[in-house]
């Protein structure tokens, strides 16, 4: 963690909404402090006071519908000091964003990456996994999200100028005007260019798999060896899992870094803004369809269709656009499905209460 020994709430990102919300929400009895880590149930909550283990209420946990309603990192939450290092979590502020992905395992649940987040910084390798159409899901929960993204493409030094003009000529023809900084951790390429998007009080969040050298980044914008990085295994090509959990850094020109797992699934959840954001060419068209409830499979007068046999949209990412598509739906799908199941089950537990009661409440 960030090793100061000062640093002012402005510093973390505090700001003037939050101030307001703290005072009409009669929140002035409470220190407020950022969540820069979390363990299970307990998280570290950073002020300018210090860092603190903290533990959430008990009415506050038992009250909590879903995961989304416990802290995550990157959150303001109001707590109470009450020993040295040990804190009470008493509320959670809004959260301005949420990047967050299916659960894994999980049907029609969410899990929070990151909270309160200015920008993505989606880290893909140009070697052992590069793969545009993981990348446009990463930029689909970004801008789910309503935040910035940015792809750092890296390990440029281990490939040769023409297969990394390929690899951004089919980066630049798929995701249009997307922001990409191809960059070397070892020869430090790329590296002042990222520096210049990464501002004073304004929060990043790493995303990517395993191995594509977000450890090794982050300590060279830290420009010391905050995190622990793992040599590449030769014969499998792939990076030892190295950070086990999301943790907050604030960097040295003053710009605030969330670090995350590898993660190896990104699946997508509800709602359309996301994919007509990264896929804004095909949301375009499909308001020229002949059919308002097109599908962009076999439809007359698609315009999406006409456009693909025209060869003027990517084949694959038609493809993709269509998979997420359909991924999108089914997650929708399932959490009317439980909403359903949930609203059902209570009406069945007031009736038995309403029986045993002869009618009366």
């Amino acid at each position: 963690m960030n090793d100061r020994n000062f640093i002012t709430l402005e510093e973390l990102g505090y700001n003037p909404i939050l101030e307001q919300h703290r005072k009409e929400h009669n929140l002035d009895a409470f220190e407020v402090g950022r969540v820069i880590a979390e363990h299970k149930n307990r998280y570290v909550v950073k002020n300018d006071q210090g860092e603190f283990d903290a533990e959430l209420i008990g009415n506050l946990r038992f009250s909590a519908e879903s995961r989304n309603d416990f802290p995550a990192v990157g959150d303001w939450v109001a707590i109470s000091v009450y020993d040295e290092g040990k804190a009470l979590i008493h509320a959670i502020y809004p959260r301005k964003s949420i990047i967050e992905r299916q659960a894994v395992g999980k049907v029609g649940q969410k899990q929070i990456i990151a909270t309160n987040v200015d920008c993505g910084l989606i880290v893909q390798a140009v070697d052992r996994d590069f793969n545009v159409n993981r990348l446009e899901r990463y930029l689909t929960i970004c801008h789910t999200a309503g935040i910035q993204p940015i792809i750092i493409l890296s390990k440029i030094d281990l490939c040769d100028d023409l297969e990394l003009n390929d690899r951004l000529e089919n980066l630049t023809k798929r995701l249009r005007e997307t922001t990409i900084i191809p960059l070397s951790n070892e020869s430090k390429q790329g590296i002042d260019e990222l520096k210049t998007f990464i501002t004073a009080g304004q929060t990043f969040c790493l995303l990517g798999s395993s191995g594509v050298g977000k450890s090794t980044l982050l300590n060279n914008l830290s420009e010391k060896e905050l995190m622990k990085t793992a040599e590449i295994s030769e014969s499998a090509n792939r990076g030892k899992h190295v950070t086990t959990h999301r943790e907050l850094l604030v960097l040295p020109n003053g710009g605030i870094l969330i670090d995350n797992p590898g993660m190896r699934e990104v699946g997508i959840t509800g709602g359309a803004i996301g994919l007509e954001t990264t896929f804004d060419e095909m949301a375009e068209l499909a308001d020229q369809c002949k059919f308002r409830d097109c599908t962009h499979i076999n439809e007359i007068g698609c315009a999406i269709l006409e456009a693909l046999e025209a060869e003027e949209i990517d084949q694959d990412a038609y493809n993709n656009y269509q998979k997420m598509k359909r991924e999108q739906a089914h997650f929708d799908r399932t959490v009317a499905d439980k909403r359903r199941r949930e609203k059902s089950f209570g009406k069945m537990v007031k009736d038995m209460k309403k029986s045993k009661k002869g009618g009366k409440y």
